[in-house]
């Protein structure tokens, strides 16, 4: 008897391992990819079949919309009815980056791709594992994050591994993700940018290079962008958001973030696990997924986040604040 297939990892820099994987695109097979912001599930942009595939093995809602990569300017607007001068503007000065443009979706990509909208949200990765990928297949792919739908993102290809182990799924190593936090998602299809999803590429960067003001929709309001849903990134152990004071306890995990080392108090009796993050966004957002899951691991009861406490609006935690919103809310 034939063995099941079952996921494997394998290192993204070894280019037999790269053809290996632009073959899997080419016959509407999966790929996990890494990129800067968190790890991807992969399927041709213009495969039916294989977008199918992403949306059964995630257990993703059809109409949530994916993300397409590409590696160049150019593949980023064949996939666009219309490319206005604003999306060049940002594509010049943020790609490759952490940053999805949603625009008016071609009619040559296939509908599936974009959760059957009329748009599609286009980044091109800084991650030289995904550039070379996209770079050999030739095409777009569509990606979103590589695992069950709602769950915590991957920021390492065992994350990906612990999903997906028993599908047929190979997953490109390409080490830990640098900046740990999905990409910013800005909507240019008005005269008014909309961000619809926070990220490291902020409002205010974004307004600076396009001379316009730019709109910032209530971080928890579900919009047509991926990764937008009111449960997300959540851990499957209940999770709260809590004042210092009013965490830990038995069988607890407590994740302090920006807390001043001064303010931790000794570590609760019963508290399982524990960790304490800098008061720099940047860090966290790196750290943040990876926290999680170890939080989710450790066997706690109850997750505790206390976090950062910074002015209202401060831009610099917003993308960290609105995941742990998301993740907090299976409680």
């Amino acid at each position: 008897m034939d063995a099941l297939p079952g996921a494997t990892v394998r290192s993204g820099a070894d280019r037999a391992v790269l053809a290996d994987a632009v073959i899997r695109l080419r016959t509407s097979r999966l790929v996990g990819i890494p990129t800067e912001t968190v790890y991807g599930l992969a399927a041709s942009t213009f495969d039916p079949r294989a977008i199918e595939q992403i949306y059964a093995v995630k257990e993703r809602p059809h109409d949530n919309p994916l993300i397409a990569h590409v590696s160049s300017i150019e593949m980023a607007r064949s996939l666009c009815r219309s490319w206005p001068d604003a999306a060049s503007v940002l594509a010049e000065a943020c790609w490759p980056g952490p940053l999805a443009m949603v625009l008016d979706r071609d009619e040559s990509v296939p509908a599936i791709a974009a959760g059957g909208r009329d748009s599609i949200a286009v980044r091109m990765p800084a991650h030289p594992v995904a550039l070379r990928l996209i770079e050999s297949f030739g095409g777009p792919v569509s990606a979103p994050s590589a695992n069950r739908s709602g769950s915590i993102s991957p920021t390492e290809a065992r994350h990906v591994l612990a999903d997906f182990v028993d599908e047929d799924l190979l997953i490109l190593d390409g080490g830990p993700c640098r900046i740990g936090l999905e990409s910013t998602v800005v909507d240019l299809r008005s005269e008014t940018p909309v961000i619809l999803r926070p990220g490291a590429v902020n409002a205010d960067r974004i307004a600076s290079l396009l001379g316009c003001p730019v709109e910032r929709p209530f971080v928890d309001t579900q919009t047509d962008a991926p990764g937008t849903a009111s449960k997300h990134y959540a851990p499957a152990t209940p999770t709260r958001l809590c004042t210092l004071e009013e965490s830990g306890g038995p069988e607890t995990a407590v994740i302090t973030i920006a807390v001043a080392p001064s303010s931790v108090p000794s570590p609760a009796v019963g508290v399982r696990f524990r960790v304490d993050l800098p008061d720099d966004p940047e860090v966290v957002a790196a750290m943040l997924y990876s926290t999680l899951h170890a939080a989710d691991l450790s066997g706690s009861k109850r997750i505790d986040v206390v976090p950062p406490r910074g002015p209202d609006g401060l831009q610099v935690w917003n993308a960290v604040l609105d995941r742990l919103r998301r993740a907090a809310s299976n409680m």
